[in-house]
């Protein structure tokens, strides 16, 4: 503690009282190490160390302080729509990936130029390579179809985490479509290298309108209609360890329910927190509740072990003059708010800490798109590659504070129970008629759904700083010791 003494001026003139205080955390556990021999000196070495780097190296603090989150988001992916007709080049697109902390790139179909420029990049994004729906029978027909389209176009040069056979077939009112999805997996996976541990999992994205139920999240439960062509699919991801891929979108829960507290609670800004009677689990935020009502239909089935995947989600930053709350500002305090979320890994109520790989939509807007004008204004970027808004993922970036402080609503007072008239709340991805964000696809959509509001606690980002911080300095005390 003496050498912590000397230390502390040198701390408290570079302002950072949080190290200061864990140091003091630190060698008290050091000194309880007692089956390590001199672990006094342990903790002096420790701190000498400490200390040359803080008077010699003082970018290295500066870097570390920057929570080890500036480089790619492994958890933290876009998707690429086509349905455009100004998108940039590809390298321009490449380039701009590899400056952002964006760790993952969905595609909706094959794009060989795209691939190439981030193989010649160097950006080390992986790919979530999706299937067309339109070539879904013809895999489901032919095995040797399958193993074509796969030679064809699963790159070699960029890897690929993931293949998602189709989007949100189940949901598209085709019958036919929904009995060849299997089939078309089973070939596919089927036509990968056998035994290769790189292999890409296989998998398919669905809309959110398969579930039945999601008010409470405990009461999560599928169509019982689906089951004839779900509950197959379901045992193929699990038996090939591959995830659950589905698209919850906030902004349409609004958009059907346009009160201050609902919005509040989409953008994780404060809010009173819900609590599911259920469970008695309290919820703090939309995003949170929908991800759980979709592990408990999974649990229902049986198959609580699947990892669940975030293929889309988003907010429009503009929108027709009858489509509330499509703003910069909302869509950047929706979007910054949830990287931010994602980054304390916090996880949700059900499954605390765990998290989840969440695919934004979209890089870009997709000008051609038919329907509303929010359809057409997803977009993270302009075709300009200047972004619409900010939320702090360029690399260097510390991150954007957007919590409570875009659109900011005052929260009521806390409450303990559930409001009056809060029960059932109609929210867009239960209701709403329309194509989705990504999706060509008419989907009629109808299940109860539970509509929590509040903000989240970022408390858990301070205790990742924390374990970073402690893993840093106990190797440097395991080196000093030798």
């Amino acid at each position: 503690m003496q050498d912590l003494n000397r230390l502390a001026p040198q701390l408290i003139n570079n302002g950072d009282i949080f190290l200061m205080n864990f140091l003091y955390t630190f060698c008290k556990i050091l000194e309880c190490l007692n089956s390590i021999r001199d672990a006094d000196a342990m903790v002096h070495n420790s701190l000498i160390i400490i200390h040359e780097i803080l008077l010699h190296y003082p970018c290295v603090l500066t870097w570390l302080k920057v929570d080890l989150f500036t480089a790619s988001e492994s958890f933290i992916g876009v998707n690429y729509g086509t349905i455009a007709d100004n998108l940039p080049p590809a390298a321009s697109t490449a380039s701009l990936l590899a400056s952002t902390s964006i760790g993952k790139l969905r595609l909706y179909e094959p794009q060989p130029d795209l691939v190439s420029a981030l193989a010649a990049a160097g950006s080390g994004i992986s790919l979530l390579l999706g299937v067309p729906n339109s070539d879904v029978p013809t895999l489901a027909a032919s095995p040797a179809a399958a193993a074509a389209w796969a030679a064809a176009n699963i790159p070699a040069t960029v890897p690929v985490s993931a293949i998602s056979v189709g989007n949100e077939l189940l949901s598209s009112g085709d019958p036919t479509l929904a009995t060849q999805l299997l089939p078309a997996m089973q070939n596919l996976l089927a036509a990968l290298p056998s035994g290769a541990s790189a292999a890409p999992k296989i998998s398919t994205v669905h809309s959110m309108a398969v579930l039945a139920s999601s008010d409470p999240p405990s009461s999560g439960a599928f169509h019982a209609d689906l089951a004839a062509t779900l509950d197959p699919v379901l045992e193929f991801l699990n038996q090939n360890g591959a995830p659950f891929m589905i698209n919850p979108y906030p902004y349409f829960a609004y958009a059907s329910d346009t009160r201050a507290e609902t919005l509040a609670f989409c953008l994780f800004q404060p809010n009173p927190g819900r609590v599911d009677a259920g469970s008695g689990l309290t919820y703090l935020n939309m995003f949170d509740a929908q991800l759980d009502a979709v592990r408990a239909a999974l649990d229902a089935k049986g198959y609580g072990g699947l990892d669940i995947v975030i293929a889309e989600t988003g907010w429009p930053y503009k929108g027709d003059a009858g489509e509330a709350g499509a703003t910069p500002e909302n869509a950047r305090a929706y979007n910054g708010n949830l990287v931010a979320h994602l980054k304390a890994g916090t996880g949700t109520p059900r499954t605390p800490g765990k998290s989840v790989d969440t695919y934004l939509f979209a890089l870009y807007d997709e000008d051609l798109k038919p329907g509303a004008a929010s359809e057409r204004s997803f977009g993270l970027y302009k075709a300009d590659l200047t972004p619409n808004y900010d939320i702090g993922l360029a690399k260097g970036s510390n991150g954007t504070s957007t919590s409570g402080q875009i659109g900011v609503i005052t929260p009521a007072p806390p409450q303990v129970t559930t409001q009056p008239g809060m029960g059932l709340t109609p929210t867009g991805f239960c209701v709403t008629t329309g194509a989705l964000p990504g999706s060509t696809q008419q989907v009629q959509q109808s299940s109860s759904c539970y509509a929590p509001v509040g903000a989240g606690s970022r408390r858990a980002h301070a205790g990742v700083r924390q374990l970073v911080w402690f893993g840093v300095l106990l190797g440097m005390a395991i080196v000093a010791a030798k």
